[in-house]
Protein backbone atom coordinates (compact mmCIF):
# COMPACT_ATOMS: atom_id res chain seq x y z
CA UNK A 1 0.00 0.00 0.00
CA UNK A 2 1.64 3.11 -1.45
CA UNK A 3 -1.31 5.43 -0.24
CA UNK A 4 -3.45 5.36 2.87
CA UNK A 5 -6.95 4.21 1.84
CA UNK A 6 -8.23 4.97 5.42
CA UNK A 7 -10.30 7.99 6.35
CA UNK A 8 -8.63 10.94 7.73
CA UNK A 9 -10.44 10.34 10.87
CA UNK A 10 -9.87 6.81 11.23
CA UNK A 11 -9.63 5.46 14.41
CA UNK A 12 -6.41 3.83 14.89
CA UNK A 13 -6.04 2.57 18.84
CA UNK A 14 -6.44 -0.93 21.04
CA UNK A 15 -8.69 -3.02 22.92
CA UNK A 16 -8.76 -4.02 26.55
CA UNK A 17 -11.62 -6.07 29.22
CA UNK A 18 -11.60 -4.35 32.93
CA UNK A 19 -11.68 -8.07 34.11
CA UNK A 20 -8.34 -9.10 32.45
CA UNK A 21 -6.36 -6.17 32.68
CA UNK A 22 -7.71 -3.75 35.66
CA UNK A 23 -7.64 -5.83 39.11
CA UNK A 24 -8.02 -4.31 41.96
CA UNK A 25 -11.34 -6.97 42.25
CA UNK A 26 -12.38 -6.22 45.74
CA UNK A 27 -11.06 -2.56 45.79
CA UNK A 28 -12.95 0.63 46.74
CA UNK A 29 -16.48 -1.26 46.86
CA UNK A 30 -16.02 -3.56 44.00
CA UNK A 31 -17.85 -6.82 44.50
CA UNK A 32 -16.82 -10.21 42.92
CA UNK A 33 -18.03 -10.80 39.17
CA UNK A 34 -18.22 -14.07 37.48
CA UNK A 35 -14.60 -13.87 35.95
CA UNK A 36 -13.48 -13.07 39.73
CA UNK A 37 -14.61 -16.71 40.31
CA UNK A 38 -12.70 -18.42 37.20
CA UNK A 39 -9.17 -19.93 38.32
CA UNK A 40 -5.94 -19.93 36.44
CA UNK A 41 -5.59 -22.46 33.74
CA UNK A 42 -3.40 -23.14 30.29
CA UNK A 43 -4.20 -24.26 26.84
CA UNK A 44 -4.37 -27.69 28.14
CA UNK A 45 -5.66 -27.30 31.69
CA UNK A 46 -9.18 -25.88 31.53
CA UNK A 47 -10.01 -23.62 34.43
CA UNK A 48 -12.30 -23.93 37.28
CA UNK A 49 -15.54 -22.04 38.16
CA UNK A 50 -15.33 -21.48 42.04
CA UNK A 51 -18.90 -21.10 44.31
CA UNK A 52 -15.99 -19.00 46.73
CA UNK A 53 -12.82 -17.94 46.46
CA UNK A 54 -10.60 -20.82 47.86
CA UNK A 55 -7.43 -20.45 49.84
CA UNK A 56 -3.93 -21.30 48.05
CA UNK A 57 -6.02 -21.17 44.56
CA UNK A 58 -4.52 -18.26 41.85
CA UNK A 59 -7.54 -16.34 40.43
CA UNK A 60 -5.89 -14.43 37.24
CA UNK A 61 -8.48 -11.50 37.32
CA UNK A 62 -8.02 -10.53 41.07
CA UNK A 63 -4.25 -8.63 40.20
CA UNK A 64 -4.70 -8.96 36.69
CA UNK A 65 -1.42 -6.51 35.35
CA UNK A 66 -3.27 -3.65 37.91
CA UNK A 67 -4.72 -1.06 35.32
CA UNK A 68 -6.57 0.19 38.66
CA UNK A 69 -3.48 1.81 40.34
CA UNK A 70 -1.28 2.11 36.96
CA UNK A 71 -3.57 3.67 34.19
CA UNK A 72 -1.72 6.74 33.68
CA UNK A 73 1.36 5.41 32.83
CA UNK A 74 -0.70 2.66 30.74
CA UNK A 75 -2.43 5.40 28.85
CA UNK A 76 0.46 8.02 28.46
CA UNK A 77 2.22 4.85 26.71
CA UNK A 78 -1.28 4.45 24.43
CA UNK A 79 -1.01 7.91 23.80
CA UNK A 80 2.77 7.59 22.70
CA UNK A 81 2.02 5.53 19.61
CA UNK A 82 -0.63 7.73 18.91
CA UNK A 83 -3.59 6.00 20.23
CA UNK A 84 -7.02 7.87 18.77
CA UNK A 85 -9.09 5.72 20.33
CA UNK A 86 -8.92 3.13 23.63
CA UNK A 87 -11.32 0.23 23.73
CA UNK A 88 -12.23 -0.44 27.60
CA UNK A 89 -15.05 -2.21 29.43
CA UNK A 90 -16.41 -0.91 32.28
CA UNK A 91 -16.39 -3.39 35.78
CA UNK A 92 -20.20 -4.05 36.33
CA UNK A 93 -19.14 -4.97 39.68
CA UNK A 94 -17.60 -1.94 40.40
CA UNK A 95 -20.54 0.47 39.89
CA UNK A 96 -23.18 -1.75 41.77
CA UNK A 97 -21.30 -4.47 43.96
CA UNK A 98 -23.84 -7.10 43.21
CA UNK A 99 -25.74 -5.53 40.53
CA UNK A 100 -28.48 -5.59 42.43
CA UNK A 101 -27.93 -2.63 44.43
CA UNK A 102 -30.27 0.27 43.43
CA UNK A 103 -27.59 3.40 44.27
CA UNK A 104 -24.25 2.97 42.40
CA UNK A 105 -20.81 2.85 44.01
CA UNK A 106 -19.50 6.69 43.92
CA UNK A 107 -15.99 4.93 43.96
CA UNK A 108 -16.30 3.38 40.99
CA UNK A 109 -18.18 5.84 38.94
CA UNK A 110 -15.03 7.84 40.01
CA UNK A 111 -12.21 5.82 38.94
CA UNK A 112 -13.72 6.22 35.51
CA UNK A 113 -14.43 9.62 35.81
CA UNK A 114 -10.57 9.58 36.45
CA UNK A 115 -9.51 7.27 33.50
CA UNK A 116 -11.74 8.94 30.65
CA UNK A 117 -10.33 12.42 32.12
CA UNK A 118 -6.46 11.09 31.59
CA UNK A 119 -7.58 9.98 28.04
CA UNK A 120 -8.84 12.98 27.28
CA UNK A 121 -5.54 14.91 28.16
CA UNK A 122 -4.24 12.77 25.28
CA UNK A 123 -7.43 13.18 22.78
CA UNK A 124 -7.66 9.64 23.18
CA UNK A 125 -11.60 9.04 22.31
CA UNK A 126 -13.02 6.58 24.58
CA UNK A 127 -14.57 3.23 23.08
CA UNK A 128 -16.94 1.54 25.73
CA UNK A 129 -18.13 -1.46 26.41
CA UNK A 130 -20.66 -1.71 28.46
CA UNK A 131 -20.71 -5.22 29.59
CA UNK A 132 -18.04 -7.16 28.67
CA UNK A 133 -17.66 -11.18 30.59
CA UNK A 134 -17.86 -9.21 33.95
CA UNK A 135 -21.19 -9.91 35.31
CA UNK A 136 -21.71 -9.57 39.30
CA UNK A 137 -21.80 -12.97 40.68
CA UNK A 138 -24.29 -11.96 43.01
CA UNK A 139 -26.72 -11.84 39.85
CA UNK A 140 -25.31 -15.68 38.82
CA UNK A 141 -26.29 -16.31 42.63
CA UNK A 142 -30.10 -15.02 42.81
CA UNK A 143 -30.76 -15.62 39.06
CA UNK A 144 -28.64 -17.87 37.73
CA UNK A 145 -27.52 -15.01 35.56
CA UNK A 146 -29.24 -13.74 32.30
CA UNK A 147 -31.40 -17.05 32.79
CA UNK A 148 -33.48 -14.81 35.15
CA UNK A 149 -35.67 -12.22 33.46
CA UNK A 150 -35.15 -9.60 36.69
CA UNK A 151 -31.38 -8.99 34.98
CA UNK A 152 -32.78 -6.82 32.67
CA UNK A 153 -33.81 -3.91 34.66
CA UNK A 154 -30.89 -4.50 36.66
CA UNK A 155 -28.70 -4.09 33.10
CA UNK A 156 -30.68 -0.93 32.14
CA UNK A 157 -30.35 0.70 35.47
CA UNK A 158 -26.81 0.03 35.14
CA UNK A 159 -26.56 1.51 31.54
CA UNK A 160 -28.66 4.17 32.35
CA UNK A 161 -26.13 5.38 35.53
CA UNK A 162 -22.88 4.93 32.90
CA UNK A 163 -25.03 7.33 30.33
CA UNK A 164 -26.07 9.57 32.59
CA UNK A 165 -22.59 9.88 34.64
CA UNK A 166 -20.04 9.98 31.46
CA UNK A 167 -22.66 11.89 28.70
CA UNK A 168 -19.72 14.29 28.24
CA UNK A 169 -17.04 12.19 28.40
CA UNK A 170 -18.10 9.15 26.33
CA UNK A 171 -19.41 8.88 22.51
CA UNK A 172 -19.20 5.36 21.79
CA UNK A 173 -20.41 2.60 23.39
CA UNK A 174 -20.53 -0.98 22.93
CA UNK A 175 -23.99 -2.67 25.44
CA UNK A 176 -22.50 -6.55 24.91
CA UNK A 177 -19.18 -7.94 24.37
CA UNK A 178 -19.35 -10.96 21.72
CA UNK A 179 -22.82 -11.62 22.83
CA UNK A 180 -23.67 -14.22 20.24
CA UNK A 181 -20.91 -16.02 22.40
CA UNK A 182 -23.91 -17.02 23.83
CA UNK A 183 -25.30 -18.91 21.29
CA UNK A 184 -22.51 -21.89 21.57
CA UNK A 185 -21.87 -23.68 25.17
CA UNK A 186 -18.59 -22.23 25.59
CA UNK A 187 -20.47 -18.71 26.47
CA UNK A 188 -22.79 -20.12 29.16
CA UNK A 189 -20.80 -18.86 32.23
CA UNK A 190 -18.82 -16.60 30.35
CA UNK A 191 -21.18 -14.18 28.43
CA UNK A 192 -24.50 -15.24 29.95
CA UNK A 193 -23.39 -15.91 34.01
CA UNK A 194 -25.47 -19.10 33.72
CA UNK A 195 -23.63 -21.74 36.42
CA UNK A 196 -25.38 -25.23 36.72
CA UNK A 197 -25.03 -27.15 39.85
CA UNK A 198 -23.15 -29.51 38.03
CA UNK A 199 -20.61 -27.69 36.45
CA UNK A 200 -17.18 -27.86 37.57
CA UNK A 201 -14.66 -26.52 35.28
CA UNK A 202 -14.77 -23.71 32.05
CA UNK A 203 -14.51 -26.35 29.11
CA UNK A 204 -17.31 -29.19 30.24
CA UNK A 205 -20.08 -26.53 31.42
CA UNK A 206 -23.39 -28.36 31.57
CA UNK A 207 -25.57 -27.15 29.07
CA UNK A 208 -29.30 -26.28 28.77
CA UNK A 209 -29.36 -24.86 25.48
CA UNK A 210 -33.12 -23.46 26.18
CA UNK A 211 -31.75 -21.85 28.90
CA UNK A 212 -28.90 -20.43 27.26
CA UNK A 213 -30.92 -19.11 24.02
CA UNK A 214 -33.76 -17.68 26.84
CA UNK A 215 -30.89 -15.83 28.29
CA UNK A 216 -29.87 -14.51 24.76
CA UNK A 217 -33.57 -12.94 24.71
CA UNK A 218 -32.92 -11.22 27.72
CA UNK A 219 -29.73 -9.47 26.60
CA UNK A 220 -30.99 -8.39 23.51
CA UNK A 221 -34.14 -7.07 25.33
CA UNK A 222 -31.47 -5.28 27.73
CA UNK A 223 -29.58 -4.04 24.89
CA UNK A 224 -32.69 -2.46 23.01
CA UNK A 225 -33.90 -0.66 25.93
CA UNK A 226 -30.04 0.49 26.62
CA UNK A 227 -29.97 2.01 23.61
CA UNK A 228 -33.31 4.04 23.48
CA UNK A 229 -32.50 5.21 26.74
CA UNK A 230 -28.75 6.18 25.33
CA UNK A 231 -30.19 8.19 22.52
CA UNK A 232 -32.57 10.03 25.05
CA UNK A 233 -29.77 10.91 27.30
CA UNK A 234 -27.55 12.54 24.96
CA UNK A 235 -29.09 12.06 20.64
CA UNK A 236 -24.94 11.91 19.70
CA UNK A 237 -24.20 8.95 21.39
CA UNK A 238 -22.94 5.91 18.71
CA UNK A 239 -24.30 2.73 20.42
CA UNK A 240 -23.05 -0.66 18.79
CA UNK A 241 -23.17 -4.33 18.91
CA UNK A 242 -20.09 -6.53 19.01
CA UNK A 243 -19.83 -9.83 17.38
CA UNK A 244 -17.43 -12.81 17.52
CA UNK A 245 -17.08 -13.02 14.11
CA UNK A 246 -16.61 -16.59 13.56
CA UNK A 247 -15.87 -17.03 9.83
CA UNK A 248 -16.77 -20.08 8.32
CA UNK A 249 -15.69 -21.77 4.83
CA UNK A 250 -17.34 -25.08 3.81
CA UNK A 251 -14.14 -27.41 3.51
CA UNK A 252 -15.39 -29.04 0.11
CA UNK A 253 -17.72 -27.80 -2.87
CA UNK A 254 -19.59 -31.09 -1.46
CA UNK A 255 -23.54 -29.72 -0.72
CA UNK A 256 -23.70 -31.53 2.43
CA UNK A 257 -21.19 -28.84 3.41
CA UNK A 258 -22.24 -25.81 1.97
CA UNK A 259 -25.34 -25.95 3.59
CA UNK A 260 -23.79 -26.76 6.99
CA UNK A 261 -21.35 -23.78 6.55
CA UNK A 262 -24.36 -21.45 5.80
CA UNK A 263 -25.90 -22.63 8.97
CA UNK A 264 -23.26 -21.98 10.84
CA UNK A 265 -22.71 -18.99 9.90
CA UNK A 266 -26.19 -18.41 10.33
CA UNK A 267 -26.60 -19.49 13.94
CA UNK A 268 -22.90 -18.26 14.79
CA UNK A 269 -22.92 -14.95 13.00
CA UNK A 270 -26.04 -13.56 11.57
CA UNK A 271 -28.24 -14.73 14.07
CA UNK A 272 -27.81 -12.02 16.88
CA UNK A 273 -26.49 -9.83 14.03
CA UNK A 274 -29.44 -9.65 12.77
CA UNK A 275 -31.43 -9.10 15.88
CA UNK A 276 -29.20 -5.85 17.04
CA UNK A 277 -29.16 -4.31 13.49
CA UNK A 278 -32.27 -5.24 12.11
CA UNK A 279 -34.69 -4.77 14.76
CA UNK A 280 -36.06 -8.67 14.79
CA UNK A 281 -35.75 -12.66 14.59
CA UNK A 282 -34.64 -14.11 11.13
CA UNK A 283 -36.65 -16.30 9.34
CA UNK A 284 -34.26 -19.25 9.94
CA UNK A 285 -34.49 -18.53 14.01
CA UNK A 286 -37.90 -20.52 13.67
CA UNK A 287 -36.65 -23.63 12.06
CA UNK A 288 -33.37 -23.50 14.63
CA UNK A 289 -35.23 -23.05 17.78
CA UNK A 290 -37.90 -25.61 16.93
CA UNK A 291 -35.32 -28.59 15.79
CA UNK A 292 -33.36 -27.68 18.95
CA UNK A 293 -36.67 -27.84 21.32
CA UNK A 294 -36.53 -24.00 22.70
CA UNK A 295 -39.75 -22.51 23.44
CA UNK A 296 -38.98 -18.72 23.87
CA UNK A 297 -40.27 -16.97 26.93
CA UNK A 298 -41.24 -13.92 24.50
CA UNK A 299 -43.32 -11.44 26.67
CA UNK A 300 -45.76 -8.27 25.47
CA UNK A 301 -43.36 -5.55 24.68
CA UNK A 302 -40.32 -7.06 23.89
CA UNK A 303 -40.23 -7.55 19.96
CA UNK A 304 -41.70 -4.48 20.18
CA UNK A 305 -38.70 -2.78 22.20
CA UNK A 306 -36.17 -5.12 20.06
CA UNK A 307 -37.50 -3.38 17.13
CA UNK A 308 -37.25 0.17 18.63
CA UNK A 309 -33.41 -0.30 20.09
CA UNK A 310 -31.01 -1.20 16.91
CA UNK A 311 -27.73 -0.14 16.97
CA UNK A 312 -25.82 2.75 15.24
CA UNK A 313 -22.89 0.55 14.09
CA UNK A 314 -21.17 -3.10 13.63
CA UNK A 315 -18.24 -4.41 15.70
CA UNK A 316 -16.88 -7.68 16.07
CA UNK A 317 -13.44 -9.49 16.67
CA UNK A 318 -11.31 -10.79 14.21
CA UNK A 319 -9.07 -13.68 14.96
CA UNK A 320 -9.03 -16.40 12.50
CA UNK A 321 -11.29 -18.72 10.42
CA UNK A 322 -12.49 -22.18 9.89
CA UNK A 323 -13.48 -24.45 7.86
CA UNK A 324 -16.86 -27.26 8.49
CA UNK A 325 -17.16 -30.60 6.93
CA UNK A 326 -19.82 -33.67 7.36
CA UNK A 327 -16.76 -35.91 7.40
CA UNK A 328 -15.87 -36.83 10.33
CA UNK A 329 -12.39 -38.39 9.62
CA UNK A 330 -10.74 -34.91 8.98
CA UNK A 331 -8.30 -33.35 11.22
CA UNK A 332 -9.52 -30.51 13.70
CA UNK A 333 -8.17 -27.58 14.70
CA UNK A 334 -8.59 -25.08 17.85
CA UNK A 335 -10.07 -21.65 18.05
CA UNK A 336 -11.36 -18.95 19.37
CA UNK A 337 -14.83 -20.08 20.92
CA UNK A 338 -14.78 -22.95 18.29
CA UNK A 339 -12.60 -24.73 16.69
CA UNK A 340 -13.00 -26.15 13.00
CA UNK A 341 -11.80 -28.64 10.61
CA UNK A 342 -8.04 -28.00 9.74
CA UNK A 343 -7.78 -26.27 6.38
CA UNK A 344 -4.74 -27.13 4.78
CA UNK A 345 -4.01 -23.77 3.21
CA UNK A 346 -3.24 -22.03 6.14
CA UNK A 347 -0.88 -21.28 8.81
CA UNK A 348 -1.57 -21.54 13.18
CA UNK A 349 -0.53 -19.71 15.22
CA UNK A 350 1.18 -20.70 18.67
CA UNK A 351 -2.10 -22.03 19.83
CA UNK A 352 -3.39 -23.72 17.10
CA UNK A 353 -5.43 -21.07 15.71
CA UNK A 354 -5.52 -20.63 11.59
CA UNK A 355 -4.15 -17.06 10.59
CA UNK A 356 -6.54 -15.70 7.56
CA UNK A 357 -6.20 -12.18 7.23
CA UNK A 358 -8.16 -12.78 4.02
CA UNK A 359 -10.75 -13.80 5.92
CA UNK A 360 -11.26 -10.51 7.47
CA UNK A 361 -11.72 -8.87 4.15
CA UNK A 362 -14.13 -11.36 3.51
CA UNK A 363 -15.64 -11.00 6.82
CA UNK A 364 -16.32 -7.24 6.46
CA UNK A 365 -17.68 -7.54 2.80
CA UNK A 366 -20.05 -10.24 4.20
CA UNK A 367 -21.15 -8.55 7.07
CA UNK A 368 -21.26 -4.41 5.17
CA UNK A 369 -23.36 -6.65 2.09
CA UNK A 370 -25.59 -7.82 5.05
CA UNK A 371 -26.07 -4.22 7.04
CA UNK A 372 -24.89 -1.72 5.07
CA UNK A 373 -23.89 0.30 8.52
CA UNK A 374 -20.77 1.58 9.54
CA UNK A 375 -17.90 -0.46 11.15
CA UNK A 376 -14.91 -1.24 13.34
CA UNK A 377 -12.72 -3.84 14.20
CA UNK A 378 -12.62 -3.84 17.69
CA UNK A 379 -10.65 -7.53 18.18
CA UNK A 380 -7.76 -8.60 16.06
CA UNK A 381 -4.45 -10.09 17.12
CA UNK A 382 -2.42 -12.79 17.98
CA UNK A 383 -1.67 -14.70 20.64
CA UNK A 384 2.54 -15.56 21.20
CA UNK A 385 4.97 -16.50 23.43
CA UNK A 386 7.33 -13.90 23.61
CA UNK A 387 11.03 -13.80 24.65
CA UNK A 388 12.76 -10.96 26.34
CA UNK A 389 16.02 -10.94 25.22
CA UNK A 390 19.25 -10.06 27.41
CA UNK A 391 19.56 -6.54 26.21
CA UNK A 392 15.59 -6.10 27.39
CA UNK A 393 14.68 -5.97 23.63
CA UNK A 394 11.52 -8.14 22.50
CA UNK A 395 11.60 -8.97 18.70
CA UNK A 396 7.66 -10.03 17.92
CA UNK A 397 8.03 -9.89 14.37
CA UNK A 398 5.60 -12.60 14.25
CA UNK A 399 2.88 -10.19 15.83
CA UNK A 400 4.12 -7.47 13.07
CA UNK A 401 3.65 -9.43 10.12
CA UNK A 402 -0.23 -10.91 11.61
CA UNK A 403 -0.97 -6.97 11.91
CA UNK A 404 0.32 -5.69 8.84
CA UNK A 405 -1.33 -8.57 6.79
CA UNK A 406 -4.46 -7.90 8.18
CA UNK A 407 -4.02 -4.24 8.39
CA UNK A 408 -3.83 -5.01 4.32
CA UNK A 409 -6.80 -6.26 3.89
CA UNK A 410 -8.78 -3.51 5.75
CA UNK A 411 -7.59 -1.45 3.29
CA UNK A 412 -8.73 -3.61 0.46
CA UNK A 413 -12.15 -3.89 2.00
CA UNK A 414 -12.29 0.01 2.29
CA UNK A 415 -11.41 -0.16 -1.44
CA UNK A 416 -14.29 -2.59 -2.02
CA UNK A 417 -16.47 0.25 -0.24
CA UNK A 418 -16.72 -1.05 3.34
CA UNK A 419 -17.41 1.69 5.65
CA UNK A 420 -14.56 1.47 8.24
CA UNK A 421 -14.67 3.35 11.46
CA UNK A 422 -11.90 2.21 13.43
CA UNK A 423 -9.52 -0.91 14.36
CA UNK A 424 -8.81 -1.90 17.69
CA UNK A 425 -6.05 -4.80 17.73
CA UNK A 426 -6.75 -6.72 21.01
CA UNK A 427 -4.61 -6.63 24.26
CA UNK A 428 -3.25 -4.01 23.37
CA UNK A 429 -0.97 -4.47 26.43
CA UNK A 430 -0.54 -7.50 27.96
CA UNK A 431 -3.63 -9.29 29.68
CA UNK A 432 -5.11 -12.49 30.80
CA UNK A 433 -6.40 -14.54 28.64
CA UNK A 434 -10.44 -15.32 28.84
CA UNK A 435 -10.30 -18.43 28.19
CA UNK A 436 -7.43 -20.00 29.46
CA UNK A 437 -6.49 -17.67 32.72
CA UNK A 438 -2.69 -17.01 31.15
CA UNK A 439 -0.57 -14.35 30.84
CA UNK A 440 2.20 -15.95 28.55
CA UNK A 441 -0.56 -16.09 25.98
CA UNK A 442 0.54 -12.57 24.65
CA UNK A 443 -0.97 -10.01 22.26
CA UNK A 444 0.18 -6.87 22.97
CA UNK A 445 2.40 -4.27 22.19
CA UNK A 446 3.60 -3.71 25.35
CA UNK A 447 5.05 -6.74 27.97
CA UNK A 448 4.02 -6.98 31.26
CA UNK A 449 6.24 -8.47 33.44
CA UNK A 450 3.78 -11.58 35.13
CA UNK A 451 3.47 -15.10 34.57
CA UNK A 452 0.68 -17.73 34.41
CA UNK A 453 1.26 -18.46 38.22
CA UNK A 454 0.90 -14.42 39.19
CA UNK A 455 4.37 -13.77 39.83
CA UNK A 456 6.28 -11.10 38.46
CA UNK A 457 7.37 -6.99 38.75
CA UNK A 458 4.12 -6.18 36.81
CA UNK A 459 6.89 -3.74 34.81
CA UNK A 460 6.04 -2.79 31.42
CA UNK A 461 8.41 -2.94 28.53
CA UNK A 462 8.03 -2.00 24.65
CA UNK A 463 8.10 -4.32 22.05
CA UNK A 464 9.01 -3.66 18.55
CA UNK A 465 5.57 -3.91 17.35
CA UNK A 466 4.93 -1.07 19.87
CA UNK A 467 7.06 1.38 17.35
CA UNK A 468 5.78 -0.30 14.49
CA UNK A 469 2.08 0.67 15.30
CA UNK A 470 3.25 3.99 16.44
CA UNK A 471 4.44 4.29 12.94
CA UNK A 472 1.60 3.04 11.24
CA UNK A 473 -0.66 5.31 13.08
CA UNK A 474 1.21 8.14 12.37
CA UNK A 475 1.32 7.30 8.86
CA UNK A 476 -2.75 6.35 8.92
CA UNK A 477 -1.88 3.20 7.34
CA UNK A 478 0.33 3.68 5.03
CA UNK A 479 3.73 2.56 6.31
CA UNK A 480 2.81 -1.08 7.38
Amino acid sequence: MTTSVFPKDFLWGGATAANQFEGAWNVDGKGPSCSDMLSGGTHTTPRRITRTNEQGVHYPSHEAIDFYHRYKEDIKLFAEMGFKTFRLSINWSRIFPTGMEQEPNEAGLQFYDDVFDELKKYNIEPLVTISHYELPFGLTQEYNGWAGREVIEHFTRYAETLFTRYQNKVKYWLTFNEINCGTAEFGAYLALGILHKDTKDFLHQVDEPAVRFQALHHQFVASARAVQIGHKINPDFKIGCMIAYMTTYPYTCNPEDILLAQEYNNIRNNYCGDIQVRGEYPYYAKRFLKEHNIELDIRDGDLEDIKAGTVDYYTFSYYMSNCVSTDPKLENTSGNINGGVKNPYLQASDWGWQIDPKGLRYSLNEIYGRYGIPMMVVENGLGAFDTVEADGSINDSYRIDYLKEHIEQMGEAIKDGVELWGYTPWGCIDLVSASTGEMEKRYGFIYVDKDNQGKGTLDRKKKASFFWYKDVIESNGENL
